[in-house]
């Protein structure tokens, strides 16, 4: 299986545990993929707006925004999903979704190995 392959692989089953637990706290989530073909959930907060919640495999998260308490660790789905629900009852901040990819992105090729 190709790296990629298996990176979207590990990319699904975190996203559909996460739904799974998202779903069970009564909050709406659909399985969508961006324009990049990133896969992602859709997530509806309290006033109905939607936020795409990724995976970020490098550093084990579930992020919907570049904030820092817009992230949390994927290793505890439970924990994770009770985290992403407490910031959708509270309500997405306004504005566009920050994009945390080019920020891993640096970070990643500040500690590549040369």
């Amino acid at each position: 299986m190709s790296t990629k392959r298996s990176r979207l692989t590990e990319e699904e089953v975190l996203l559909s545990a996460l739904m799974g637990e998202l779903t069970c706290r009564q909050l709406s989530a659909v399985r969508v993929t961006d324009a990049d073909g990133r896969a992602a959930l859709d997530v509806l907060d309290c006033g109905f707006r939607p936020r795409r919640v990724f995976v970020e495999l490098s550093f084990h998260w579930f992020y919907w925004g570049d904030r820092s308490d817009e992230r949390v660790s994927c290793q505890q789905i439970p924990y994770a999903a009770a985290r992403i629900a407490e910031a959708s009852q509270a309500g997405w901040y306004e504005g566009e979704q920050g994009d945390l990819r080019s920020r891993i992105d640096k970070i990643v090729r500040a500690y590549r190995i040369q």
